[in-house]
C-alpha cells in the first residue's frame, strides 16, 4: 500500500511537473511570439518572422492515410472512454457482486455503449478537421479496427490452446456471442455515430486557409525530427505508470485479485494528464523548427508509451515470473501485445486530441494570409 500511495505520489509530482513547463514556460513563449506578431505591419518584417508563425498555411493541411489516422483516433477516443467507465463500475462493484468476470466481458459488455463516441471522433476528425470525404471507409475502419486486431491474436492463442488442450481455450459458443455482439449491437451503433457526426458537426472551420503549394521543411537537428520526437514522447507517460505496471502485471499473470481500482482511477487520469502535456510540447517543438507534420507525429508521440511497457513486460517475464516453454510464452506475450496495442491507440487519441486543440487555439490568434 505505501509503494502505491508513493507511485501515485511521483507521478502526480510529475503532473505538477509538466503542467507547469506547458503554462510557465511554453505560454510565456507564446506571449513574446504574439506580442511580436501584433505589431502594425509597416513595422514589422518579414524575416522577423520565424518558427510556428511562418507553417501557418501548411499547418491545417490533411496529413497522409487520413482516413486510418481518423479511425485509429476514433478507436482511441472508445477505448479511453471505455476503460474509464470499466474502472468506474469496478470501484462501485459490479463486477465483484457477480463473482467476478471474465477478461473478455469486462471489456465486450460496455463496449457497444461506447462505439457512438468513437464514431463522431473518427467522422470529426476526417471531416471537420480536414474536409475528408472517405466516410464510409472511416466508419467501417473504425468500427472493425481493434476488435478485428483482437480477434487475430486471440484465434491464434486460442489456436495453441486448443492444440496444447488447455483449459484457457475460449468456447466457440463465446466467439458467436462476441460476433453477434460486434454485428448487431456495436456495429449500428457506430452508423448511428456517423448519422450524429454529420449532422452536428458542422462545418470545417480551420484557423488559417491551406495554402496550395507545400511549403519545403527545412532541415534541422536531429534532435528536432519527427521520428526522434515520437520515440521519445512515451519516456514521461511510461514514467508515470511504470509502478502500476508492476502490481497489474502481477495481479494478471500471477493469479492474484486487483482490488486497489481507486488507484488505478487516478493513475489512469495521471497518465491522460502527462500524455497531453508531452504531445503539447512535442507539437510545439516540431512546429517551431517550421515542421507542420505534427498530426501523426502528436499520434506516435503519445502511443510509443507502449512501446515502452511492451520492454517493460520483456523484462517482467525473464525477471519475476517462472514461466517457461512455447505455449506459456505465446500466451504472455500474446496477450500482452493485445494489451499494449489497446494503450498505444488509447494514448496515440489522446495525444492527437490535445495537440490538435493546442494547435487550433495558437493559430486563431495570429493572421493569417
Amino acid at each position: 500500500m505505501q509503494i502505491h500511495w508513493f507511485s501515485i505520489f511521483n507521478s502526480f509530482m510529475m503532473v505538477i511537473f509538466l503542467t507547469g513547463l506547458v503554462s510557465m514556460i511554453l505560454m510565456r513563449t507564446l506571449r513574446n511570439d504574439y506580442a511580436k506578431y501584433a505589431r502594425e505591419d509597416d513595422e514589422r518584417d518579414v524575416s522577423e518572422e520565424s518558427g510556428w508563425k511562418l507553417v501557418h498555411g501548411d499547418v491545417f493541411r490533411p496529413p497522409r492515410n487520413l482516413v486510418i489516422l481518423s479511425a485509429v483516433v476514433g478507436t482511441g477516443a472508445q477505448l479511453a472512454l471505455l476503460v474509464l467507465l470499466v474502472i468506474l463500475l469496478a470501484i462501485v462493484g459490479m463486477y465483484s457482486r457477480h463473482g467476478g468476470m471474465h477478461l473478455y466481458h469486462i471489456f465486450w459488455f460496455p463496449l457497444p455503449l461506447v462505439s457512438v463516441v468513437g464514431i463522431f471522433c473518427s467522422y470529426k476528425v476526417l471531416y471537420i478537421f480536414f474536409a475528408g470525404k472517405s466516410w464510409i471507409k472511416a466508419m467501417i475502419l473504425t468500427a472493425s479496427l481493434f476488435p478485428f486486431l483482437c480477434f487475430g491474436i486471440g484465434f491464434i492463442l486460442n489456436t495453441i490452446a486448443i492444440f496444447y488442450g488447455s483449459l484457457a481455450a475460449i468456447p466457440f459458443g463465446t466467439i458467436v456471442v462476441v460476433f453477434v455482439i460486434w454485428g448487431f449491437i456495436s456495429f449500428p451503433l457506430a452508423l448511428l455515430g456517423t448519422v450524429v457526426g454529420r449532422n452536428w458537426s458542422g462545418a470545417p472551420n480551420n484557423p488559417c486557409r491551406v495554402k496550395t503549394i507545400p511549403r519545403p521543411i527545412p532541415e534541422k537537428k536531429w534532435y528536432l525530427t519527427p521520428s526522434v520526437v515520437s520515440m521519445m514522447g512515451g519516456l514521461l507517460p511510461f514514467g508515470s505508470i511504470f509502478i502500476e505496471m508492476y502490481f497489474v502485471f502481477t495481479s494478471f499473470w500471477n493469479y492474484k485479485v486487483y482490488y486497489v481500482y481507486g488507484f488505478m482511477l487516478l493513475v489512469f487520469l495521471i497518465l491522460i494528464i502527462v500524455t497531453v502535456c508531452v504531445t503539447i510540447v512535442g507539437a510545439y517543438f516540431l512546429l517551431n523548427a517550421e515542421n507542420y507534420h505534427w498530426q501523426w507525429t502528436s499520434f506516435l508521440s503519445a502511443a510509443s508509451t507502449a512501446v515502452y511497457v511492451y520492454l517493460y513486460s520483456i523484462y517482467y517475464y525473464y525477471v519475476k515470473t517462472k514461466m517457461s516453454g512455447f505455449f506459456q510464452t505465446s500466451f504472455y506475450f500474446g496477450y500482452t501485445l493485445m494489451f499494449c496495442l489497446g494503450l498505444g491507440i488509447l494514448c496515440g487519441a489522446v495525444g492527437y486530441l490535445g495537440s490538435n486543440l493546442f494547435v487550433r487555439r495558437i493559430y486563431r490568434n495570429i493572421k493569417c494570409d
